[in-house]
């Protein structure tokens, strides 16, 4: 019987972890994959966390972690399958067996979406890629394409450019998400295009990604580009599914949460990019795991 347990090992939940832990109680974490930090790891290079100049994404991660197993986090690599709140106590069910605690804080993150063309999933690792930082150099001095506006698409474009020869940006409108800083970094690029109003309709190659159809969406001219490899970065979204016969989540599957993390079920909470907010950020999903943790213990010393 756990105080509060915690799903998810990215920042927000690690960060949820170590507030929880301070305030003196027993906390276990969960999470799916054999690894911890979230997304987060594949970043680079971190540069707007306040009181850190620079620090590589998994460098950050691992301190995280590391401090909140210092303070007496246990950690699980287990898939949540279930949960279930019987009023008196809540149960967390895994794919290997079941935990029992008083109070939930989901902190799930959000996956990479998929672009949605036809052999997509067929030519993942074979071309097809979501983490530059993950699968760039096996594209050293080969031509490769970034689809997305956002700033991973900017930073993943900047990151395939110090190994790649040729990197083409393809975005579907003609102004980006991503911050001015980044956008210009990637535009100082000699060896770095981009094809605005545009999206891939097409994946061409048999057994690997040959190269791909892009079509104006202006125009509706197509043309192909020879490839070795496309970054898909095109946002994220949430797996909350298995949640939503407990708590309330919106139509594109967010979990529905206040600022103060609460969710429409008592002692059950959500922190980070699972959850409803306007700023999905590494210092939003720190601050709301320390939010959620806070939050968590006030409800456990209430029961």
């Amino acid at each position: 019987m756990y105080d509060i347990i915690i799903i998810g090992a990215g920042t927000a939940g690690l960060s949820a972890a170590i507030y929880s832990l301070r305030a003196g109680k027993s906390v276990l974490v969960l999470e799916q994959k054999p690894s911890y930090g979230g997304q987060i790891v594949n970043t680079p290079k971190v540069e707007n966390y306040p009181g850190i100049p620079e620090i590589s994404g998994f460098a950050f991660a691992k301190s995280l972690y590391e401090q909140a197993v210092s303070l007496g986090t246990e950690v699980l690599y287990q898939k949540v399958i279930h949960i279930e709140d019987d009023g008196e106590r809540k149960r967390v069910y895994t794919d290997k067996e079941f935990w029992e605690c008083k109070s939930i804080i989901l902190a799930t993150g959000a996956k990479n979406r998929p672009l949605g063309v036809e052999r997509e999933e067929e030519l993942i690792g074979k071309g097809i890629s979501y983490c530059a930082t993950c699968d760039g150099m096996f594209f050293r001095n080969k031509e490769v394409a970034v689809v997305g506006g956002g700033n991973t698409a900017l930073e993943d474009a900047n990151f395939l450019s110090n190994y790649c020869r040729k990197v083409t940006v393809i975005h579907r409108r003609d102004t980006f998400r991503g911050s001015q800083k980044n956008l210009l970094r990637v535009q100082e690029k000699e060896n770095v295009v981009f094809l605005l109003n545009s999206e891939v309709t097409e994946l061409l190659g048999k057994e690997v990604l040959t190269g791909i159809k892009v079509r104006d969406k202006i125009s509706q001219k197509e043309q192909e580009l020879e490839v070795s490899g496309l970054f898909v970065a095109v946002g994220q979204m949430p797996e909350n599914e298995i949640f939503s016969e407990q708590i309330e989540i919106d139509s594109a599957g967010y979990i529905i949460a206040r600022e103060d993390c609460r969710t429409s079920r008592e002692g059950i909470f959500a922190a980070g990019d699972c959850r409803t907010k306007a700023v999905r950020q590494l210092t939003t999903a720190a601050s709301d795991g320390a939010v959620a943790g806070l939050a968590a213990c006030e409800w456990c010393d209430s029961e």
